[in-house]
């Protein structure tokens, strides 16, 4: 009896390891299937094609991370009436990150491999643009104040921070030490955010015109 379930899980924990300790573009297909001991008919059968597979590693991943997130936003908005407050919306966006990436260290590893070769982005485009909306809405509504325009560069800049704090290395690393657990780390970027999100409007250039 063929368990596919068992193989297709066998799979997607190799995959999610090799990828992360060499790269998306260093591991072939063959060093999956003979790491993970199945064979090519087993990859088509449950995936298809590499990128296939990269996309079902990351959506194993992500999926109950942002499930609990939509859950805390959504009890959060009932309890305020649909206002709800900056910081809390940080917190419901980060802490699910820092539990998964605390009991899962490959997958942390893995994206920040995808961050290294370029890939993040096109990852952000497939699987966070329905939460990346969800969230967007509540923080206009948290500040009703700033001007869409505004609010996308400030969420861009957060994209940017978490992936660095999450997969980056240290700038400052002999000043830090050991790498802070998840949660301290995310703790400090959620303050580090809702400063930046707080933070009055950049005032326009003026330039000077010499006569």
């Amino acid at each position: 009896m063929i368990h596919h379930g068992a193989t297709k899980q066998r799979i997607l924990d190799t995959a999610e390891r090799l990828f992360g300790q060499y790269g998306y573009a260093a591991i072939s297909l063959r060093q999956i299937i003979a790491e993970a001991e199945v064979n090519l008919a087993a990859i088509h059968y449950h995936f298809g094609s590499k990128e296939d597979l990269l996309d079902e590693v990351v959506l194993r991943g992500v999926t109950p991370v942002n499930e609990r997130r939509l859950e805390l936003l959504e009890a959060h908005e009932a309890e305020t009436g649909g206002r709800p407050d900056l910081d809390k919306i940080l917190e419901i966006f980060l802490m699910p990150m820092a539990d998964k990436a605390s009991r899962h260290p490959d997958f942390v590893r893995l994206m920040g491999r995808l961050m290294a070769e370029g890939l993040l982005p096109t990852i952000i485009q497939k699987h966070f643009q329905g939460i990346a909306a969800r969230f967007s809405a509540a923080l206009a509504r948290a500040l009703p104040d700033l001007a869409p325009e505004e609010l996308a560069w400030r969420i861009h800049f957060m994209v940017g921070a978490i992936a660095q704090t999450m997969c980056g290395t240290p700038a400052f690393a002999p000043i830090l030490g050991e790498p802070a657990p998840f949660h301290e780390r995310l703790r400090r970027l959620s303050a580090f955010l809702a400063g930046g999100f707080r933070a009055p409007l950049p005032q326009p250039e003026k330039i000077e015109v010499q006569l």
